[in-house]
């Protein structure tokens, strides 16, 4: 059974309804949290998410908003806090990944990484932090790619899970003396319907890491929750490696 080190703290995930986003929810909502979480299109999804938590026992409200809108992102954290009263816990988990040849890869992919994976981040961070006091926690999904892009056309992608780390690092700075801790925490193949254990990339990724297998979307999730919880109050400013030794 998992132990209720959550209960009466607030959470709101960005990126939700799928993958290691839906994981991060489960998670938190056993942990004893209230969730919040966000969801672009699959609103069936989002809903029986939504409905699975409360099912369970707990509160979660699903918000949909695009992390590419600045206005739809400051809002999910003012309906959060509507609902529940609070906010203590925020993770940035929303993302995308666009690969190409460097001589084709589009403009518009490149503004909507960088929207998506980094300025939201900021933006997230910079609306929650109105809310939080003494003991919040905000927690950034960045990627092993910040530190190893081992294949062509991720240039794009790599640049923006770096540029976590140094946003991680300097929003510690703000944060710190309020009591907020902010880290970063990245992933290596994580088995989900962006990058499946049995997809076209697996067999070479694999290769490169030192326990042969992909990760599983529960494993990043507990790592989340520790980061969330009171026992984790001295780390901030980090980027925190749970890729199967992919970048060792």
């Amino acid at each position: 059974m998992t132990t209720p080190t959550l209960s009466g703290k607030v959470a709101l995930i960005q990126g939700g309804s799928r993958g290691i986003g839906a994981a991060i929810v489960k998670r938190l909502a056993a942990q004893g949290a209230t969730v919040a979480f966000t969801y672009v299109s699959s609103a069936a999804k989002a809903e029986a998410l939504q409905n699975s938590v409360i099912n369970e026992g707990g509160q979660a409200l699903a918000i949909q908003a695009d992390s590419a809108d600045a206005s739809a992102i400051r809002n999910a954290v003012s309906a959060t806090v509507k609902a529940f009263g609070r906010l203590d816990i925020l993770v940035n988990n929303a993302g995308v990944l666009a690969v190409g040849p460097l001589e084709d890869f589009k403009l518009e992919d490149f503004d909507q990484t960088l929207a998506i994976n980094v300025r939201s981040v900021f933006i997230a961070t910079q609306e929650a932090a109105r809310h939080m006091g003494e003991g919040g926690r905000i927690i950034n999904i960045g990627s092993t790619n910040a530190e190893r892009m081992p294949f062509a056309g991720g240039g794009p992608y790599a640049m923006s899970k770096s540029a976590l780390v140094g946003l991680t690092k300097g929003l510690a700075r703000d944060l710190g003396p309020r009591g907020i801790t902010i880290n970063n925490v990245q992933p290596g193949p994580v088995d989900t319907d962006m990058n499946p254990a049995n997809g076209e990339f697996a067999e070479s990724l694999i290769a490169l890491m030192a326990i042969g297998r992909y990760g599983q979307v529960e494993e990043v999730a507990s790592f989340v929750a520790y980061l969330a919880s009171p026992e984790a109050g001295y780390i901030t400013g980090a980027s925190l490696s749970i890729d199967g030794g992919f970048s060792a």
